[in-house]
């Protein structure tokens, strides 16, 4: 693995400042000012006796990527590009449903925390985008790590990345994506607001141990409008379906009415209308 670089004064102030927030999320994060990507860096310390609580933040990424293999553009000192280790699996009461709402999870803490960074309110799509509108200012990708035994989980590595100048996309994806800049129209601290992000994380990451599970989907379902009523589209082997979004479940399953059917979608692209 690639040494890591030195911790930027200011990140390490804006961390040491949230210190008290942050357990069980590390307060001494790995950086790095060019990085492939956080999240495989993250999965190689995930497999340490302490690897969970990791944090792994790059100024700049080679390789990110999204979900179902799409590229995230990472060019620097424009964006956060930021991976966690955690192990919501030992949560002490319904490990199953922990883990399935891990995404659910970093999404309401990633609005929380732009919130009280910028004032913005970002809406949440499901599983797993932050919007503007109906233009992605961030995204989250859960990745399992296999422990030792045939099929076992022990741990996830949860990458996010937020646009925080518009120098963060490409321009010609100026229609569909925007940055916290280009809606607040000045400049953000994004030191203070990636040690925020850390500091939300780990209070809904607690709220996942600990089996506060009605509190999490409580604050999702407040901040994803387009989960109930929406016109969507996905694909299933049979074709594409289309239908109205019904909520999510008690484990973070979308749900999807269907003439007089209700359909539960836990993975793939699904598709506004």
């Amino acid at each position: 693995m690639k040494t890591p670089d030195a911790l930027p004064a200011d990140l390490a102030a804006a961390i040491d400042a949230v210190t008290a927030r942050l357990p069980p999320l590390t307060s001494t994060p790995i950086f790095f000012t060019t990085i492939g990507s956080t999240n495989d860096v993250a999965a190689i310390l995930a497999a340490a006796p302490s690897g969970e609580g990791t944090v792994v933040i790059a100024d700049a990424q080679t390789a990110g990527r999204g979900r179902r293999g799409h590229s995230w553009f990472s060019p620097p000192g424009a964006g956060l590009y930021v991976s966690v280790v955690l192990a919501p699996g030992r949560a002490g009461r319904a490990p199953d449903r922990a883990t399935s709402l891990l995404t659910l999870s970093a999404g309401v803490a990633l609005t929380e925390a732009i919130e009280r960074i910028s004032g913005l309110a970002p809406a949440i799509k499901w599983p797993n985008d932050l919007l503007i509108g109906r233009r992605k200012l961030a995204g989250i990708l859960a990745e399992a790590v296999a422990g030792p035994a045939a099929g076992a989980v022990t741990s996830v590595v949860l990458g996010y990345g937020i646009n925080v100048s518009a120098a963060a996309y490409p321009a010609d994806l100026s229609d569909r994506a925007t940055s916290l800049e280009s809606e607040l129209g000045r400049p953000i601290d994004r030191a203070a607001l990636c040690a925020e992000t850390l500091a939300a994380l780990a209070a809904r990451y607690r709220d996942l141990l600990d089996a506060r599970f009605d509190a999490i989907l409580d604050a999702w379902r407040a901040r994803a409008p387009g989960s109930r009523g929406a016109a969507v589209a996905w694909d299933e082997p049979g074709g594409a379906r289309t239908g109205t979004t019904a909520g999510v479940d008690e484990m973070g399953a979308l749900l999807v009415r269907r003439g007089d059917r209700v359909e539960r979608i836990v993975a793939g692209e699904v598709r506004w209308l």
